[in-house]
């Protein structure tokens, strides 16, 4: 089995699941050491010492760092451990943008008529049938949600929230939070040179970049800032041999994923588009991070990376 350098380290900007989580332990694996930034409440904290015990019991050197990853203080507490822990030989072979914070609000309400014309449908199928509508409905909602998606366009539409709208502070917040503060941690790991002569900044992006999803109208600017400033960083930084990519992976059953309003709708279009019949898991995209930060990668620069086993053309 390959094994990395034993100096490089790996610094994962929300790890206590999903991508994060999986490419950590998918690094480990291979013999890099692990900084994990997370933010989660004291109840997360049993569980996320198991998964963090797992990559320990790789042998490598492992960090985490449960503080605001958004914050000056955070910033800096997480890179004096980091660089304390990983000594005067270390450096950062890796740095990985998985925040997932921002606001998940519509820009409208919804159009009344979008219930009104499933109603419509299940009227319909209902007097056909012979079949009441509550049970026909019933029975569709609880084989949709077994994973039957073939039943999405009878299954009850996604449910949102038409009382709290986007403002222009929940954009602001989601952007930075998901985007811009990609700047933030690239210029100060910088600034105290951790990084590696050969150094990869990855981050993640979504379809949500190109397709509306509705809710998602905030997150899907900061994917777009987020691509913009890693293109930026893979010009301005190459001759610090610093290479920046984005990963768009596809449709992911995530907890970040099960926040989006209608992620069961989106899950089933998923599996329905997908060549191989099946979602994206974390694990996909951590085997690819993984590949990324091989020497023989280091030609890849600046690029927006689909990881979605074609469920991207086939859709």
């Amino acid at each position: 089995m390959l094994r990395f350098n034993s100096d490089y380290w790996a610094l994962i900007l929300g790890g206590s699941s999903g991508f994060g989580l999986a490419t950590a332990k998918k690094l480990s694996r291979h013999g890099m050491n692990i900084c994990i930034v997370h933010r989660d409440r004291r109840g997360a904290m049993k569980r996320l010492e198991m998964e963090y015990q797992e990559i320990r019991d790789t042998g490598v050197q492992v960090l985490t760092y449960n503080v605001n990853a958004l914050s000056p203080e955070g910033v800096q507490e997480t890179l004096d451990g980091l660089q304390g822990g990983m000594g005067a030989d270390g450096r950062v072979r890796m740095l990985l943008h998985s925040i997932a914070y921002g606001n998940l609000k519509l820009l409208s309400q919804e159009h009344p008529e979008i219930d009104a014309n499933h109603e419509r449908l299940l009227n319909k199928l209902s007097q056909e049938l012979g079949i009441s509508k509550d049970s026909l409905q019933s029975t569709f909602d609880k084989l949709f949600d077994q994973g039957e998606e073939n039943l999405l366009g009878v299954a009850s539409p996604a449910k949102y929230n038409n009382d709290e709208l986007l403002q222009d502070e929940d954009f602001a917040l989601t952007i930075y939070s998901m985007g811009s503060s990609l700047v933030t941690w690239v210029h100060e790991v910088f600034k105290r040179r951790m990084f590696a002569a050969d150094a990869r900044v990855l981050g993640m992006t979504s379809e949500g970049n190109e397709v509306a999803w509705k809710g998602y109208a905030a997150v899907s600017a900061a994917k777009v800032v987020l691509e913009s400033i890693a293109r930026s960083i893979a010009v301005e930084y190459a001759p610090y041999g610093i290479r920046a990519n984005i990963i768009q992976a596809g449709v992911t059953d995530t907890p970040a994923l099960r926040l989006i309003p209608g992620n069961s709708h989106l899950k089933a279009t998923a599996k329905l588009c997908n060549p191989y019949k099946r979602m994206t898991t974390p694990e996909d995209v951590a085997n690819f991070i993984y590949l990324m930060c091989l020497d023989e990668a280091a030609w890849a620069n600046g690029n927006i990376i689909r990881v979605d086993g074609g469920e991207h053309i086939s859709g």
